[in-house]
């Protein structure tokens, strides 16, 4: 049994040791990003059952990201290698302040060679809800093809979807960009963009009106990223705004979207009935609220899931608690 399924993307990320430039710096450290396993990482920290399907290389970093991924707790028994093609690889330097600079080898990877041909039934069996997001349909040929049916898949078994559009600029062109994203919307039940992909797929709008613009697509959700600000939910005729949580310093901002992601959908997925229209109502604002601090809390931790809090964390930033720690 799992609570959700995911399907994405992992790779293995190197980064100086020491922050920095990647130029000059002597030694890389290794571990493992991706924002399907982000999201992954993000749910089994709050008590979730997670199931992730994915291609690596039959490799050593393939190895590695399957290792880490079952040592969090997540199902990867559906997971391929693939003997012909290598595992991705991507690269991240902080020179200035803000984002970090990042840099993919992720072309003709192995998660690059999915197709509808590969979706099995097996992996929407015994779970409630699929989470993908638009890095996948980048990656290759047939893989915008394979989400769309993927999501459509899930659906015909029962399942709910949410979609994040986590557009990624540096592998695909904007115009094929906007065109797939817009096409995948009617497809999903929960949709997550931030207010800068709102922009980029509908042009400059107030976020009350972008909201309305997706919730019209087909979603009975849309919960929209503001960064600092917080974020703002939307539902049929309801509109929910749930203010930011600072945090003392940003160390690292490559995955928060994630784990926002982590956090509304836990607490979407806590109700035994989601896309009841009073269960929405109730439960939207509070998700919204736990979202923006796992979101926040992400950021405080080099890596693109090292920081992803648990429950007994989220509960203790929520209700102001002092740890004890010695």
């Amino acid at each position: 049994m799992a609570d959700i399924v995911t399907i994405g993307e992992s790779m293995v990320l190197f980064q100086p040791y020491t922050g920095g430039g990647i130029k000059y710096a002597p030694l890389l450290s290794k571990s493992v990003g991706g924002a399907e396993s982000n999201l992954a990482f993000g749910l089994t920290r709050l008590g979730k059952k997670v199931r992730w399907i994915s291609r690596v290389g039959n490799d050593p970093f393939g190895e590695l990201i399957l290792a880490t991924l079952a040592g969090e707790g997540v199902d990867v028994t559906h997971a391929v290698k693939d003997s012909e093609y290598p595992t991705a690889l991507y690269f991240k330097e902080a020179k200035i302040p803000g984002d970090p600079s990042v840099y993919y080898y992720r072309k003709h990877s192995a998660a690059s060679r999915f197709s509808p041909d590969d979706i099995r039934s097996e992996w929407f069996e015994d779970t409630r809800h699929l989470h993908v997001t638009g890095i996948t349909p980048a990656l290759g040929e047939e893989t915008a093809a394979f989400t769309k049916e993927a999501m459509k898949q899930a659906r015909k078994q029962g399942l709910t979807v949410s979609f994040d559009p986590n557009l990624r600029k540096k592998l695909w062109d904007e115009e094929t960009a906007r065109r797939v994203l817009l096409d995948l919307i009617p497809h999903c039940d929960v949709f997550l963009p931030g207010i800068e992909e709102a922009e980029f797929l509908l042009g400059e709008k107030p976020a009350v009106a972008y909201g309305e613009a997706f919730l019209n697509m087909g979603p009975s959700i849309v919960a929209m990223k503001l960064g600092e600000e917080g974020s703002i939910g939307f539902t049929d005729g309801h509109v929910f705004e749930a203010p930011g949580h600072t945090v003392k310093q940003v160390v690292d901002t490559v995955g928060a979207g994630d784990a926002f992601a982590a956090g509304l959908l836990d607490a979407l997925l806590g109700e035994a009935s989601l896309f009841d229209k009073e269960t929405i109502v109730r439960t939207l604002p509070q998700a919204l609220e736990q979202a923006n601090i796992t979101g926040a809390l992400a950021t405080q931790f080099a890596g693109d899931w090292e920081g992803a809090p648990t429950k007994d964390e989220v509960r203790q930033y929520m209700n102001n608690e002092k740890v004890v720690t010695r």
